[in-house]
């Protein structure tokens, strides 16, 4: 099933696929201050390495997450998937093709849901179709946001305004808004970090449900031992930042459609809940120690 195809008189394109992803030996080195002026006052910075080397191939229709310490680069790996950030070196295919900027073919849910306020519910994710798909007669536009709606179930709250919707149902309209252009792949920064906890757990079901109804590639950032396990396929274990790496890819063997009640009665849970303790536990206390360190010295 495809969002904005579903349940249309007639079909306005093919049915987007869900993509395989290609990330080959990737790094990015943001550059440091040496300027004239930075010398004179003694502000000069190093070049830092954010990543390096990194590999991963990521099959269609498989959800993934990533997760690792603050400032392993977790962000930077998914702005340069996104096309928002060039790699310094290194490729990342999509389909066999090359990723130059940003593209239609990859959906983004920010953390920060990146709403436009003077819209509504169904003006924001309108927007998105219209300039994605701005070809597409009115009626068929408009149907594409009615299913996206009615996927996040915000069919009631088509003509509210983001100040007059909750936390969660912002970030379900950016979720709408993202799956409205149809795109091969999801890209999720966190998304439910900025939500407490009970509306995030809510959420969590809601992607699993939304997931299993669409089934696009997803890559998702967190930093939720439990949310990890409860929604991928795979998970991406990164170390510590500076010239953070994969540490470690974990497969989850559990079978959907998945229940949060029953998850943790698999085999296999505790014994991937532990690994991951154990590597984030790891790495924290690394970078903990290294700021310490840093911070005698200064």
């Amino acid at each position: 099933m495809s969002i904005g195809l579903r349940s249309s008189p007639s079909r306005v394109s093919e049915v987007a696929t869900s993509a395989h992803l290609s990330i080959r030996n990737v790094s990015k080195v943001f550059p440091g201050k040496g300027g004239l002026f930075n010398k004179l006052t003694g502000k000069t910075t190093s070049d830092f390495v954010a990543i390096e080397d990194m590999s991963l191939e990521i099959e269609p229709n498989t959800f993934v997450s990533i997760i690792g310490p603050s400032g392993c680069g977790k962000s930077t790996l998914l702005n340069i998937i996104a096309g928002l950030s060039v790699p310094t070196q290194g490729t990342l295919l999509l389909n066999d093709e090359p990723i130059r900027g940003p593209g239609a073919d990859r959906g983004i849910v920010f953390q920060n849901y990146a709403l436009m306020p003077w819209m509504t519910v169904e003006g924001n994710v309108r927007f998105a179709v219209e300039t994605v798909n701005p070809k597409l007669s009115a009626g068929q536009q408009r149907e594409i946001v009615r299913n996206a709606l009615e996927l996040v179930n915000l069919t009631g709250a088509a003509r509210k305004h983001p100040h007059e919707i909750s936390g969660g149902m912002k970030q379900r309209v950016g979720i709408a808004r993202a799956l409205a252009i149809n795109p091969k792949i999801l890209l999720m920064d966190e998304p439910f970090g900025a939500l407490d906890t009970l509306t995030r757990g809510f959420l969590q079901d809601e992607i699993e449900r939304i997931w299993e109804q669409d089934r696009k590639t997803v890559v998702m950032i967190t930093h939720s031992i439990a949310e990890a396990l409860l929604l991928s396929d795979k998970i991406v274990m990164m170390t510590r930042g500076p010239a953070a790496s994969i540490a470690k890819v974990l497969d989850v063997p559990f079978p959907r459609p998945r229940d949060r009640e029953t998850i943790d009665e698999h085999p296999a849970y505790h014994d991937l809940k532990t690994e991951m303790e154990h590597h984030l536990t790891l790495e924290t206390r690394a970078v903990e120690e290294a700021r310490i360190q840093k911070l005698s010295k200064s």
